[in-house]
């Protein structure tokens, strides 16, 4: 399947203002099964300098700098790609032990996982969540896993909400609802709570009537033997050959398309209108 991408994002300023470094996430992350063709981005007014760099966790970045004073900025990223089909969960737990939770990661992935969950702080009732999912599962990893993905599409209430940062963990429980970025952050914390290690993933899901015209968010969960694989809470199954990701993080703040910040003399409104074009091309 060869997709064609296009997103754009248009800000307006009710003054002029001066613009801060900008980062940019619009380039897909490379996978095993997805090959980017061509990317394209053009950016109003023309920037004084654009870098291309890999941050600290391995997502492709541009950096904007822009000199000039302005009233409108515009990006815009299109790109075409080819998504092989593949099924996220063939692969072989090694060690096989952890196909049960808890389990213990190798040495050589421990270090790391325990670093990133010894800063986490987890709700009681956080934690009373997991491990009902655990024993619902007979505590095998990947239906623990499937079982949270599934509990939250069917039983949370889903909010459309463009703007804004995830809420906490605790408050989407509490409700029972919120929006792609709060199911992720709320499955983080659970799978947390039972010593897995998952990272929140920004990027595009084709064929969905909720999300193809928007960024999505999903997680991805670090398993012994599997790597990085993708579940998705809001549409309730594994991810496949429809999701384009475009970055990844152990945190979800961060990680909006184009980051940055503007200086002004006085106080200044901004607008921002998105676009995403997703379609099939042969």
């Amino acid at each position: 399947m060869t997709l064609e991408v296009e997103h754009q994002l248009s800000y307006s300023y009710s003054d002029y203002v001066s613009l801060n470094p900008h980062y940019f996430f619009l380039s897909p992350k490379p996978t095993p099964y997805q090959y980017l063709v061509s990317h394209e981005m053009s950016i109003l007014p023309s920037p004084d300098l654009l870098n291309k760099n890999i941050d600290q966790e391995g997502n492709l970045q541009h950096v904007c700098f822009i000199n000039l004073k302005l009233k409108t900025f515009e990006v815009n990223s299109k790109f075409i790609i080819k998504s092989e089909n593949f099924k996220g969960l063939n692969f072989v737990f090694f060690p096989f032990e952890c196909a049960k939770i808890p389990f213990v990661y190798p040495k050589r992935m421990a270090k790391y996982v325990e670093f990133i969950l010894a800063t986490k702080v987890i709700s009681e009732e956080v934690k009373a969540y997991a491990l009902a999912a655990a024993e619902r599962a007979n505590h095998s990893t990947i239906d623990f896993l499937m079982e949270v993905t599934t509990h939250i599409h069917r039983n949370f209430r889903y909010i459309s909400r463009e703007r804004g940062d995830a809420e906490k963990a605790d408050d989407t429980l509490k409700n029972q609802s919120g929006s792609c970025r709060d199911f992720s952050v709320f499955m983080m914390e659970v799978c947390a709570s039972m010593g897995i290690l998952a990272r929140f993933v920004s990027g595009y899901l084709y064929g969905s009537e909720l999300h193809q015209h928007d960024l999505h968010a999903w997680v991805e969960v670090l398993l012994p033997g599997g790597g990085w694989r993708g579940f998705d809470p809001t549409e309730g199954r594994v991810v496949d050959k429809n999701y384009i990701a475009l970055a990844a993080s152990i945190e979800s703040a961060g990680l909006n398309p184009v980051r940055g910040t503007f200086r002004s003399s006085g106080n200044v409104e901004s607008v921002l209108n998105t676009l995403v074009t997703i379609k099939e091309i042969s």
